[in-house]
């Protein structure tokens, strides 16, 4: 449903974004994750027809946004990170005027306009000029404006930005309504955002693509092992040695200490689960096992990990990147 192939974004010497590929299906909903000043805004407006690339080819729902760039608009709904509202307006006359200008059919609008009203849960702010509103409601109505016409595309920027924790957990559960519906790509640099509503992460740093993949594959990939957190009651023995002798365990690591209660962190080769020796070794030994769980990185460990490495290359040219990725470093602006 969205392309993007080998995209830059050039002003004068400053690469905002180099060289970017990726992928979006019909349905999905893809977070792009980076930090302020990764090249995440710069992406979001060439695919919305806001700004030209350098170079490089972006489709949208069929059609080349360079190319077909109104076919490609018509089928696009996009929410900026600062919502476009006219002050001057009610929220219900601007929804109208958005209506027209997006082509839904006159028969419809009136419809059309109560139904994102009340999805986007701003019909008791109908009357009100989008001036006197707050930044949550603005936030609200600017969704509100990027579905009124039933977009096969989403492309969002910050979508929660300014709202209330009831308010973004609302958002989260709007946005996960609309997949399937629609293609999605929600940008920011709010991690809980990516885990709790997307299924699949590209993690963008200084204009480079680091990342493309599940947030459990980059767990995995990163980590380049399995591992388990068991805590025993060793009635004051060292269980660390007998942990370590159980087969396809690789390292066994101490993490804390109290009284008789002691956690360890073991690794294991990656794609062997080893819990049931563990547990049977513990139990065996005569100790109480009182916890034994998968540990994983959070997306904040893999975030960190993806763009804080300043020893990051680009790949050189006709080098096939390990799937999913695309090492980078060089790069600027948002």
């Amino acid at each position: 449903m969205i392309e993007v192939q080998h995209l830059s974004k050039r002003y004068g010497r400053v690469t905002a974004v180099d060289d970017i590929s990726f992928k979006v299906e019909r349905g999905e909903i893809l977070g792009f994750l980076g930090p302020n000043g990764a090249g995440k805004t710069t992406t979001m407006r060439i695919l919305t027809g806001y700004m030209p690339a350098t170079e490089g080819k972006a489709i949208v729902a069929g059609f080349d946004v360079f190319e077909q760039p109104i076919e490609a608009k018509r089928r696009t709904g996009y929410l900026p990170e600062t919502p476009p509202l006219y002050p001057d307006t009610s929220v219900i006359e601007y929804l109208g005027f958005v209506a027209r200008i997006k082509g839904v059919p006159a028969a419809e609008r009136k419809q059309r306009i109560q139904q994102v009203m009340e999805r986007t849960r701003i019909a008791d702010m109908a009357n009100r000029l989008c001036g006197k509103l707050s930044k949550g409601y603005r936030q609200r109505v600017g969704l509100a404006q990027a579905i009124i016409h039933n977009p096969d595309v989403l492309i969002l920027d910050e979508p929660t930005a300014g709202l209330d924790p009831k308010q973004i957990i609302e958002t989260r559960e709007l946005i996960k309504e609309l997949a399937g519906n629609h293609t999605i790509i929600l940008s920011t640099h709010i991690l809980p955002e990516v885990s709790q509503t997307c299924q699949r992460v590209v993690i963008i740093n200084k204009g480079h693509v680091v990342a493309i993949d599940t947030p459990d594959n980059l767990t995995a990939r990163l980590r380049g092992s399995e591992t388990m957190y068991v805590q025993v009651d060793s009635s004051g023995a060292d269980a660390s040695a007998a942990l370590g002798r159980v087969p396809g365990v690789t390292r066994v690591a101490e993490s804390e200490r109290k009284d008789h209660h002691v956690s360890y962190e073991i690794d294991s080769e990656r794609g062997r689960d080893v819990r049931r020796d563990l547990a049977r070794t513990i139990v065996n030994s005569g100790w109480g096992l009182l916890e034994l769980r998968p540990m994983r990185m959070s997306l904040e460990d893999i975030f960190l990990s993806l763009t804080t490495d300043e020893t990051q290359t680009p790949a050189a040219a006709g080098d096939a990147p390990p799937p999913g990725t695309v090492a980078a470093t060089d790069g600027a602006e948002s």
